[in-house]
């Protein structure tokens, strides 16, 4: 069921059983420190001695840190199942729609030399290899009293506020300028400056103009390609690195467990450095983070953490 070839990767990657190995590495550090908390209550005269509170500190940071890792691939998850959102924006009449089409492959939004055609924002997903795009075509950007335009400005303002990345697009360095200049009061998204209608610039000095505008030209097709790799680029910058071995976490089911796990984890730590709970009622929160984790990849008996307590400590001889 994967709409793109980023999330087919990644739910080859989740048949393997990536999410699953991970999430029993979680459940098993928090059955870990169960079980030093078992030992502690329950035979604290034997041969170990009692547990140096330090090594569950330690182990306590160590599982919450990991929880923070899986739960910062959510965003990744959520750009892998819908795409990330690409706002093409400017002036009326620059190209936008043309840009749109030529990008999408097909014509998509109506175009003619009548500023102020596009009223309301046409939306399409291009999978691109890398990552899903969510492409959204916007109405120009200009003061007009028209009401119908105006609500379509409107939206895209809407549009470029929730955006990763916009493009600023203009025909001519000076309509550039201007259209970054509205662009940058209303988003906080990497902003890639695009000169359109290359295929008309006389020169190449005005094809380039200042700056590091990305010449493109829907009629001829040059420079799309350089358009699309600058994007990827972007949201590789936005994402960062995310390392080979982990799992990405695309489904609200798996984030609500492990956002819960997560919060139960760092009670315990609370209550645990702060002494404001009896050691045996600090440790359900625990038992709970266990429950939540365990929601994802089946149930276990309470018997483990004796079994575990066994393992690791000589009691009783």
């Amino acid at each position: 069921s994967a709409t793109s070839r980023a999330a087919q990767r990644v739910a080859m990657r989740q048949l393997d059983g990536g999410l699953t190995r991970r999430v029993l590495a979680l459940r098993d550090g928090l059955v870990g420190i169960e079980a030093l908390i078992a030992y502690d209550i329950d035979f604290p005269e034997e041969d170990d001695g009692p547990i140096v509170p330090a090594r569950i500190v330690a182990a306590a940071d160590q599982l919450v840190l990991a929880l923070e890792q899986l739960l910062a691939t959510a965003r990744t998850g959520e750009l892998v199942r819908d795409g990330a959102l690409v706002v093409l924006a400017g002036l009326p009449n620059v190209g936008k729609s043309s840009l749109f089409n030529a990008l999408l492959g097909r014509s998509r939004a109506i175009v003619t030399e009548i500023p102020g055609t596009t009223r309301d924002a046409l939306e399409a997903v291009i999978d691109t290899g890398k990552w899903p795009l969510r492409l959204v075509d916007t109405a120009g950007l200009r003061e007009t009293e028209d009401l119908i335009e105006r609500l379509g400005i409107e939206v895209s303002e809407r549009y470029l506020a929730s955006a990763q990345v916009v493009l600023a697009c203009g025909e001519d360095a000076r309509s550039l300028e201007h259209t970054r200049n509205l662009v940058i009061q209303r988003t906080q998204a990497a902003i890639i400056p695009v000169r359109t209608k290359a295929d008309l610039a006389p020169t190449q000095e005005q094809l380039n103009g200042p700056g590091s505008a990305i010449a493109v030209s829907a009629a001829t097709g040059s420079g799309l390609q350089d358009l699309l790799a600058a994007i990827d680029a972007s949201i590789d910058n936005q994402q960062g690195v995310i390392a080979a071995d982990l799992p990405i976490l695309t489904k609200a089911r798996h984030r609500k467990a492990l956002e819960s796990a997560h919060a139960e984890a760092e009670q315990f730590k609370r209550a645990w450095a702060t002494g404001e709970l009896p050691i045996s009622v600090a440790a359900v929160h625990l038992r709970t983070a266990i429950a939540e984790l365990e929601e994802l990849i089946g149930t276990f008996e309470i018997e483990e953490v004796l079994d575990r307590v066994f393992s690791s400590f000589c009691v009783g001889k």
